[in-house]
């Protein structure tokens, strides 16, 4: 099977979260020469093969089948694959069908190894990612066979193909600020207490507050006011209480602790409480470990670009691999489509991935 061909059959699965469509029933058969164990718990399917080739490390790569729904303002069937002007457009195209096309087929040509190859799929990071890869690793760590190094095939490029990889990801940590007030006639300010004139004098010293100044991985931890409301949508009653949503994409540099600090500092004096939960927790591979430099030297070789290495954008799988002491670094194609009516990416690019992953194998 061609790498277009594979490209192709697996963009026609319909494997909208947390339905994988049968994809990894014909993964484990494509690659049969892999053993592969299957680990589904609720509605999440979840696919682990390898194969020891030797006694070296463990490298893995790692990815999702999953793709979000495809929603309206398609020019063609977004689970029928199609090119125009060089480009494949479907559904999953970016993120991530062309990176787990790309190791696959890596998978199935490669004949030596100085170590262990291995591959985490799961249907279930475009959701709450509760019983997708996490469940696979805490499997691993169990019978001890947790990797060393991993590659997630997440799209990181920017403007061109090779430009740019992850090292790392900020946290997020998510906040709920409520301001109790009291309620009363617009006509009578003085009988009531405004909550919105409680928050007036420090809005402006908590939205778009910087916790810390970023360093050379991380753009500074800002806190970005996500929703306010107040009020019952009259023009005669004052409210009595407000509500603020915020999002903090922290760095390693800036704790949930040291957000609640200074949100309580900010608050004192007000009848308020605040709940802070963290859904991801930030980490960055040094740019000095081996998996970044063969990785670089990788792309470079097969593109001719010198990828910068960043932390920028959203979550990713790539933290729980993180949270497990494993080295892990994403690299896929160009991410400008992705989530997006007509998503597309260039049959190149995927092949070019290919390349770019067989060189990191045989460097390795």
């Amino acid at each position: 099977m061609t790498t277009q061909e594979l490209f192709f059959k697996l963009l026609k699965y319909k494997s909208i979260t947390p339905n994988d469509d049968g994809a990894f029933f014909f993964i484990a058969d494509y690659l049969s020469q892999y053993k592969h164990t299957i680990i589904d718990i609720e509605d999440t399917k979840n696919l682990f093969l390898y194969k020891k080739f030797g006694e070296g490390p463990h490298l893995c790569f790692a990815g999702h089948i999953d793709v979000v729904p495809p929603g309206d303002g398609w020019s063609s069937d977004p689970f029928e694959p199609t090119i125009r002007d060089g480009k494949v457009y479907a559904r999953g195209t970016q993120d991530m069908k062309s990176g787990v096309c790309a190791f696959l087929q890596v998978f199935k040509q490669i004949k030596e190894f100085n170590g262990t190859l291995s591959i985490i799929l799961t249907s279930d990071e475009e959701g709450d990612a509760e019983h997708g890869t996490i469940e696979v690793l805490r499997h691993l760590k169990k019978i001890d066979f947790l990797p060393d190094y991993a590659i997630v095939a997440e799209p990181t490029c920017e403007k061109v193909f090779g430009d740019a990889i992850k090292i790392g990801r900020r946290g997020s940590i998510n906040g709920v600020l409520n301001i109790e007030g009291l309620q009363g006639h617009a006509a009578y300010p003085e009988k009531g207490i405004n909550p919105v004139n409680l928050i007036a004098p420090i809005l402006d010293k908590i939205a778009a507050h910087n916790f810390d100044e970023g360093d050379e991985n991380f753009a500074p931890s800002e806190l970005v006011v996500t929703d306010i409301r107040a009020g019952m949508e009259v023009t005669n009653v004052t409210p009595g209480n407000l509500k603020m949503m915020f999002n903090v994409r922290n760095s390693t540099n800036t704790k949930k602790e040291d957000i609640q600090k200074y949100i309580e500092n900010m608050c004192e004096g007000l009848n308020f409480s605040l709940t802070l939960s963290q859904s991801s927790f930030p980490f960055v591979t040094s740019s000095e470990t081996l998996i970044v430099k063969l990785l670089q030297n990788a792309i470079e070789e097969i593109t001719t670009c010198r990828p910068k290495l960043s932390t920028a954008g959203g979550t990713s799988d790539a933290r729980f691999l993180a949270e497990f002491g494993i080295k892990t670094v994403e690299f896929g194609v160009i991410n400008d489509t992705i989530h997006a009516p007509n998503e597309r990416c260039g049959m190149d690019e995927v092949e070019k991935l290919e390349k770019v992953f067989l060189h990191v194998i045989k460097k390795f």
